[in-house]
């Protein structure tokens, strides 16, 4: 009862309870200052410094937890947010979890294209998204033929398991599977490969429509986007001719504008300038060349944004 009592004026927060994204999940949360000790990995942990539970859920169930508003804030998959149709806002792509739904077809079977497979059997944990796409595909090929008749019955039967769909092939339940795929290599230990790719995927904050606490929820998201762009961005700051800045300015125009200054040295200013991380030594070279002299650069270790 106490518990529940506790979860009454807390938001819920709802993040994966295992599998790929909980580790950046919890480093996430970590790095948006939101302190909390998961006992005996429970499903649910309250925070010591702000008022907030977080419940651990299996990733395909958090889309309808916070679509019905059980919980106003959730860390999913993309894949999982558009497989259970529900009405949330997607508030961040989080920039981590990234992977392709994927259609898969045994190495050395007779499938090479995703048309061969209308008509035929396919096993997947995303059943709502690979019907979607099949229904595509036979309105296509309907369209060609000219032959609308059917259109709305679905030719291909979409099989539903939970798991290990990779061995659905080599059981002779399917001929092809729809499955995540992050590197490849439980499919191709499966004898399997890739012949279409469905959907892109990665980590994403997602908010009820209609939330608890909605100045926390803003506080929350406030800070997380903060931290993706501390990870995203350094600081770049150098010092050019003034009648250069046409051209450097091109070259780090900012998130949103440079900080430009006045120096000592005259006809000179100091630029000050958020760049992508991955760009930073491309940009410092063309900063050289454009006439940038003392190009500094530092690292972001958390922001507002």
């Amino acid at each position: 009862m106490d518990l529940v009592n506790h979860l009454n004026d807390r938001l819920l927060f709802a993040v994966p309870k295992k599998g790929r994204l909980y580790q950046q999940c919890v480093e996430l949360l970590q790095g948006s200052d939101i302190k909390f000790h998961r006992s005996n990995r429970l499903d649910i942990a309250l925070s010591t410094n702000l008022p907030i539970a977080l419940v651990f859920l299996p990733a395909a169930d958090i889309p309808l937890f916070v679509g019905e508003g059980r919980v106003s804030l959730g860390i999913t998959g993309q894949d999982q947010v558009a497989e259970a149709e529900v009405a949330v806002d997607e508030i961040a792509d989080l920039g981590f979890g990234s992977c392709k739904l994927q259609i898969e077809v045994p190495e050395n079977g007779p499938y090479t294209d995703a048309k061969q497979l209308i008509g035929k059997t396919v096993v997947t944990s995303f059943p709502n998204l690979a019907s979607q796409y099949f229904k595509k595909l036979e309105a296509d090929q309907s369209d060609n033929k000219n032959n609308n008749n059917n259109n709305n019955k679905l030719k291909t039967q979409i099989k539903y398991v939970g798991g290990s769909v990779e061995a659905a092939c080599a059981l002779g339940i399917a001929d092809a599977v729809v499955d995540l795929v992050e590197s490849g290599e439980t499919m191709r230990a499966a004898g399997l490969k890739a012949i279409e790719t469905i959907f892109d995927t990665s980590a994403v904050l997602i908010a009820s429509k209609k939330p608890t606490h909605p100045e926390l929820v803003d506080l929350i998201v406030s800070r997380i986007k903060g931290v993706l762009a501390a990870s995203k961005y350094v600081l770049c700051n150098y010092n050019c001719p003034r009648d250069k800045l046409d051209v450097v300015l091109t070259i780090t125009p900012g998130r949103r504008a440079p900080t430009i200054s006045s120096i000592e040295e005259q006809d000179w200013v100091a630029v000050s300038s958020m760049v992508e991380k991955k760009k930073i030594a491309q940009v410092m070279d063309e900063l050289r060349q454009a006439g940038a002299e003392d190009v500094l650069v530092f690292a972001i270790s958390n922001s507002r944004v």
